[in-house]
């Protein structure tokens, strides 16, 4: 029994001082992860073939129509849903994903929190919502990295590599494509592509990769037989796609924001929401059952037949209205898959209207369909990098390859220009939050006025005259002291030299040389917050306050910014590996 401890405590001791361990257990947290990516698909996809009574080999949003019978699960479906987060209601905080763990508490992630995640998402996709599983799958994935992480005492900076190895993992399972996993990781996750991260990152999403192969799931391939090649002009056609696609982005995002508030206006119950969500689904539904779970079964039946421009443009406006009201409606899950699919709908869509202009055909609607789908789920998700390799994993052509890229930073482009947010950071804004990746931020967070001050112990009361403040404190023995009011309340800052110039009355009160007796700081201000209190001031000095306006100690801008110089050259030192 000794010598497993022994040597567990051994690797303990190697994953932080070594690169190749520390390889070694992302590794094995990306195993991990693709077995519950895995595990997951299947309880989804068997959730719908009882409830829908699909065949084996079936997918929903494959059928060509469903009786309206079936879509009772709906409904049924946010019920359940309700009851279980009724059940699971006792948390003290808010849940919380793995790119704000990453950007806002340096990869600690909690474990209940995460199942009760995934159990939603499930429940959600598996009665068919409009919702799709690649959050649950991301939630887990990451959830196993921090806890692995926490387990081995890991540094804030590889804590964080760690969670972006299991997320990274978990996605290239469930697509069966490790570059669209690790480059996940990279741009979503992590939020920067750094040497530390490179290696533990692409071993996981192979490891992920690996086992869901082994356990029987097959790569996402899309046939890509195109009836004309990618030419240069094509380029600058596409990107006018990827504009497009920004916009409907955009618009999808805010429509998904503007009916969840519109539905907590209304005061519905929380328990009521996704019932009622499930209702309104059943319409919508009855256009075509496209619209239900995630869409992968329709966006290889949409590309293999090439369906008429009419019912193209039906199903797309169908799946964005399932999309809005899943999620505003309460039912948990994400929008990665549906934007893909939406995206394949968008790029038929442009060509199909291109060939009517003109006269003749311009673009290969598929090419067209599979450029579409990564540039809409770029202005959705993020992440152009991921989506270009997904294409090419999915497609093996390297040419259509050039111009998804091209789409895809187009509409990254456009969406960071004049929207600022992906889906997962728009939603944590709709929340108070100012994230806009997961770059990590939190330490910004940790370094508050009130950890930072220095104690003030020597407030003089402002009533004090001249006289007796030059007696009390020479020139020379502090720079500036504290005044307060007859209620020891804040009353400003002095500065002992203009308390020394020649002219001033010495029976006045010091109280009339107070200056920045508005300007203050309190003590939950964080560091960015300070600076910028400082820069409108125009003061070197500050107090920091309590509520009643009570003097808890003093900050000076020098040292405001000589720490956040040493936090920020830390932060850059971890990001690079420099230990």
């Amino acid at each position: 029994m000794l010598q497993p401890l022994s040597a567990l405590k051994w690797f303990r001791r190697r994953v932080r001082t070594s690169e190749a361990a520390f390889i070694v257990l992302a590794t094995l947290v990306g195993a991990g992860a693709g077995l519950l990516s895995v595990l997951q698909g299947a309880a989804a996809r068997t959730m719908q073939h009882i409830l829908f009574g699909l065949s084996s080999a079936a997918r929903l949003s494959a059928l060509p129509s469903l009786p309206l019978a079936a879509l009772i699960v709906l409904p049924i479906g946010g019920i359940v849903l309700a009851l279980f987060s009724w059940a699971t209601r006792a948390r003290k905080r808010r849940m919380v994903d793995a790119v704000e763990a990453n950007a806002l508490h340096g990869g600690r992630m909690s474990v209940p929190d995460s199942l009760v995640i995934s159990g939603q998402t499930m429940l959600s996709n598996g009665f068919g919502a409009s919702v799709g599983l690649e959050a649950a799958y991301a939630q887990l994935g990451g959830a196993i990295g921090s806890v692995t992480g926490a387990a081995f005492n890991l540094r804030r900076a590889d804590l964080r590599n760690l969670v972006g190895a299991g997320t990274g993992a978990a996605i290239a399972a469930a697509f069966g494509a490790p570059l669209a996993g690790a480059f996940y990781a990279f741009e979503i996750v992590i939020g920067a592509y750094t040497p530390t991260a490179l290696a533990p990152v692409v071993a996981a999403a192979l490891a992920g990769t690996l086992v869901a192969h082994l356990l029987g799931i097959q790569p996402y391939v899309i046939d890509s037989v195109s009836t004309m090649p990618t030419e240069t002009h094509h380029y600058l056609l596409y990107a006018g796609l990827g504009a497009l696609c920004a916009g409907i982005g955009i618009a999808l995002m805010h429509a998904v924001a503007l009916v969840e508030r519109g539905t907590r206006r209304a005061r519905l119950p929380d328990w009521l929401r996704p019932a009622i969500g499930g209702l309104l689904l059943i319409p919508v539904a009855l256009v075509s059952p496209q619209v239900l779970s995630a869409g992968h079964g329709a966006l290889h039946a949409d590309l293999a037949l090439g369906a008429p421009l009419a019912f193209i443009a039906t199903i797309f406006l169908a799946k964005c209205a399932a999309s809005i009201v899943s999620l505003g409606f309460g039912f948990r899950g994400g929008l990665f898959f549906a934007s893909l699919f939406l995206g394949t709908l968008v790029g038929h869509l442009f060509a199909g209207s291109l060939a009517a202009v003109i006269g003749q055909e311009v673009l290969d609607p598929r090419n067209a369909a599979l450029v579409g789908m990564a540039a809409l789920a770029v202005a959705v998700v993020g992440g152009p990098m991921t989506m270009a390799m997904l294409v090419l994993e999915a497609t093996h052509d390297f040419a259509l390859t050039g111009a998804v890229l091209a789409a895809a930073l187009v509409s990254s482009t456009i969406v960071r220009e004049t929207f600022g947010y992906s889906f997962s950071t728009w939603r944590l804004h709709l929340r108070g939050e100012t994230i806009k990746s997961a770059r990590d931020v939190g330490w910004v967070r940790t370094l508050t006025a009130g950890r930072m001050m220095r104690r003030e112990t020597k407030a003089m009361p402002a009533a004090t005259t001249i006289a007796k403040f030059r007696r009390r404190v020479p020139l020379g023995a502090t720079s500036r002291t504290v005044l307060v009011d007859a209620d020891d309340r804040y009353a400003g800052i002095v500065q002992t030299p203009t308390a020394y110039a020649e002219g001033l009355d010495p029976a006045s009160p010091v109280g009339a040389l107070g200056v920045n007796t508005d300007a203050a700081l309190t003590p939950t201000m964080d560091i960015a917050e300070v600076m910028r209190r400082f820069d409108a001031s125009g003061a070197d000095e500050l107090a920091v306050l309590d509520e009643d306006r009570m003097v808890l100690g003093i900050l000076s801008e020098s040292f405001v910014r000589r720490r956040y110089a040493e936090e920020l050259e830390k932060s850059q030192r971890e990001l690079f590996g420099e230990r």
